[in-house]
């Protein structure tokens, strides 16, 4: 393939029909394209019937556990669709930007406020790299002082993405257990500590939807052993303005702004998985970052100890705009946000307790996750297909890990208390229909556009071609 590009200065620089030639191969070249003769109307009502097969948080109740899949207030889109975000160039020069850079500025200011951390990188994509940049700072600490540390230790509440992070930056992993209350089991932890632990991850709360009670106490013994404290922040939409992971001990955080501060979650879109350390980490901290001086804002290149880049420019900027006005909004009242996540929360458990096993009966933060262990075997998997056919996304199932048959359900703070209590109801009903008709709920579902799949071999074995079953005039099987 070849491409041509001529500047044309009297154009102002816009390129013409007569300045692009292009030559493809004759293998990548069609001189026949049988696109069907359809109306307008008919392709309308078809993308249109299409879309009302997609299910999305503006469409229904979405209680996937660890995911936070809140409803996104559409004002935050339309300010992050202003032109002056929307269209800036990550090479526009400084002076252009200053609105941008303030913006960021500002950004940074009121996380470290909501955290109580002292420096923030807003440079991280997802929160699995603001973990990979917490884990690599630690290393180049460690390496400074002199000091061979090769061990994480981590719980086993902990999100996945936690251990699979060490093991990337080469670290051993010592998995603790938790104790009967849901916590890290604080004996365990403090046989494991030894000189050549680097960091302790902890996720507060954790996958259980727990607050850690013992966090000062772990925070103190780690850091008597010279070990750093990482905070998964995920599930920080439960402590804004009640608790802040730096008061607690922690030296380093990340925070999932695509789904704590209320920006699109899931789909695979752009995220932001920033991440804020203590001053005595600040040094290691990705370059470029913005700094305040006096009236201008600045990107300082100065890299000193920063590890280095963790992603192109300074990070997805749309997912920042969206955060600011997302904290913005609220203000001081940002304590609500997670006043009203708990209280959904521990509504909907209180629901569903009698009925569903609950393996730690404490009061939960902004989740919490039950099990149908009493229902048999693949029964989290049969209520959650079942559901589907009430009108409900199913909530997220077998995990954490260390509970049998779970079911690991967020209610977020969005939701009303009407929804709520027919989400309750349905999985009651769903209860009664495994002792009443168990065959009814292991084939479901039955209302949605396609039936139950085979999940193993659809994910090892994917077919993404689909054959029309009728032929065309040219009595060829129409793939689409």
């Amino acid at each position: 393939m070849k491409l041509i590009f001529e500047y044309d200065e009297q154009n102002s620089g816009h390129l013409s029909d007569e300045d692009i030639s292009i030559t493809l191969p004759k293998d990548l070249t069609r001189t026949n394209l049988p696109l069907p003769n359809v109306s307008e109307i008919d392709v309308i009502r078809h993308y249109t019937n299409l879309s009302k097969k997609n299910f999305g948080v503006d469409v229904g109740f979405y209680p996937l556990g660890s995911c936070t899949m809140k409803y996104n207030p559409k004002i935050n889109e339309d300010v992050a669709r202003l032109e002056g975000f929307r269209d800036l160039h990550p090479f526009s020069p400084m002076d252009c930007i200053q609105g941008s850079l303030q913006l960021m500025w500002e950004l940074e200011q009121q996380l470290k406020e909501i955290t109580g951390m002292d420096v923030f990188s807003l440079q991280p994509a997802a929160g699995a790299q603001g973990e990979l940049l917490g884990i690599m700072i630690s290393k180049a600490y460690f390496k400074e002082r002199n000091e061979k540390r090769t061990k994480a230790i981590i719980p086993d509440s902990a999100h996945g993405t936690n251990p699979a992070t060490a093991a990337m930056c080469k670290h051993d992993t010592i998995v603790i257990p938790s104790d009967s209350r849901g916590n890290m089991d604080l004996q365990k932890f403090k046989q494991s500590l030894s000189s050549d632990v680097a960091v302790v991850m902890l996720t507060n709360p954790n996958t259980l939807g727990l607050f850690e009670e013992n966090i000062l106490d772990i925070c103190d013994l780690a850091h008597k052993n010279g070990t750093l404290t990482y905070c998964d922040g995920a599930n920080m939409n439960a402590l804004f303005g009640i608790t802040r992971p730096g008061d607690q001990g922690f030296d380093m955080i990340h925070l999932n702004l695509h789904k704590s501060f209320s920006t699109p979650h899931g789909g695979g879109g752009p995220g932001a998985g920033v991440l804020g350390v203590k001053s005595f980490l600040s040094d290691y901290l990705p370059t470029p970052r913005v700094v305040k001086q006096e009236s201008k804002y600045i990107l300082n290149n100065t890299k000193g100890k920063s590890v280095g880049r963790i992603r192109s420019f300074y990070g997805n900027f749309g997912m920042l705009v969206r955060a600011y006005s997302y904290i913005l909004a609220w203000g001081t009242n940002i304590r609500k946000v997670s006043e009203y996540a708990v209280l959904n929360a521990n509504y909907l458990l209180t629901l569903l307790k009698d009925v569903y096993e609950l393996p730690y009966d404490r009061t939960c933060a902004h989740e919490f996750v039950i099990s149908s262990k009493k229902f048999g075997e693949k029964s989290a998997l049969n209520i959650a297909k079942r559901l589907m056919d009430y009108g409900f996304h199913p909530p997220t199932v077998y995990f954490p890990l260390i509970v049998n048959e779970a079911l690991m359900i967020e209610p977020t703070e969005t939701e009303s208390k009407e929804t709520l209590d027919k989400f309750a109801l349905t999985l009651r009903v769903i209860s009664d229909e495994i002792k009443e008709n168990p065959e009814l709920v292991r084939g479901a579902p039955y209302t949605t556009p396609i039936g139950r799949l085979d999940e193993v071999t659809a994910a090892r074995k994917p077919n993404l071609k689909w054959i029309h079953p009728q032929k065309n005039h040219d009595n060829e099987n129409l793939q689409i």
